[in-house]
């Protein structure tokens, strides 16, 4: 039998550090931290049934349906009871500081950026040739082929051979600026004239312009992005000193020194 393997705490740093992951450690304290003073100041507080909902609501997006369920995912992710209900009390304190700076402008911002949240359903075929671009365009046109078959024909990847080139639902940011411009001013369902760009002929059709509705879900992702973007500069105009193995840091650069 092989021996136990122990992983400690200066191990799981210097690991960090060499996979270059602690700036967005960093990153997630600090904002955590922002997060916890904007919040007192605000006086916002947060109740044992906001708690429970949100505990109800993470084990069930995390399908921990049993007791043990829940017990194994603690211990796989090496969370104490205690440091599981920080994490939910994290989440919902973020969510009510979002709300509480944002809630009262999202109508406004929606229809001041309208555009960006109508979406597009699209299929796309992308060839190497212009000129047979141009004559699948016309076949298309004339009903001599279908969308379908240029796609089982010219389309390499196999799921999106076998959708038929579908690119689902997308928003005008999702599209080369080329792009963007022809299908949201195309009128479905309808055919795009092929467009080139650096990586090829695209062939569009254009299948449905789904224009935004402002309910909760898109409520929420506006909050969400304005409460991102909020973060981000708190972030940046603040300096952040860290001190991890300071003396491993000193000796690295005394060997450093060595070497030169």
């Amino acid at each position: 039998m092989s021996k136990p393997l122990t992983i400690s705490s200066s191990d799981l740093i210097h690991s960090l550090k060499l996979s270059c992951q602690i700036p967005d450690v960093v990153e997630a304290i600090a904002t955590q931290k922002i997060i916890a003073e904007a919040a007192q100041e605000a006086g916002i507080q947060v109740s044992e049934q906001e708690l429970q909902q949100e505990g109800d609501r993470l084990r069930f997006a995390k399908k921990l349906v049993k007791a043990q369920d829940t017990w194994n995912w603690l211990k796989k992710h090496h969370l104490s009871l205690a440091e599981f209900e920080e994490l939910i009390h994290n989440k919902v304190l973020a969510t009510k500081l979002a709300s509480h700076l944002f809630a009262q402008h999202i109508e406004r911002f929606f229809y001041e950026n309208q555009l960006n949240y109508v979406a597009a359903v699209t299929y796309e075929v992308i060839l190497d040739d212009r000129d047979l671009a141009l004559e699948l365009f016309y076949s298309l046109e004339s009903g001599e082929i279908t969308f379908q078959e240029i796609a089982r024909e010219y389309i390499q990847q196999p799921e999106l051979r076998r959708a038929g080139g579908y690119q689902g639902m997308r928003h005008r940011k999702d599209f080369r600026p080329e792009i963007a411009a022809a299908v949201f001013a195309a009128t479905p369902p309808s055919l795009i004239k092929p467009i080139s760009t650096s990586k090829g002929v695209y062939l569009i059709w254009v299948e449905e312009i789904v224009q935004p509705i402002l309910d909760e879900q898109l409520r929420d992702k506006i909050q969400q992005e304005l409460f991102d973007h909020w973060l981000k500069e708190q972030i940046q105009t603040i300096e952040i000193n860290t001190n991890l193995d300071l003396s491993l840091d000193l000796q690295g650069s005394q060997e450093l020194r060595k070497q030169a």
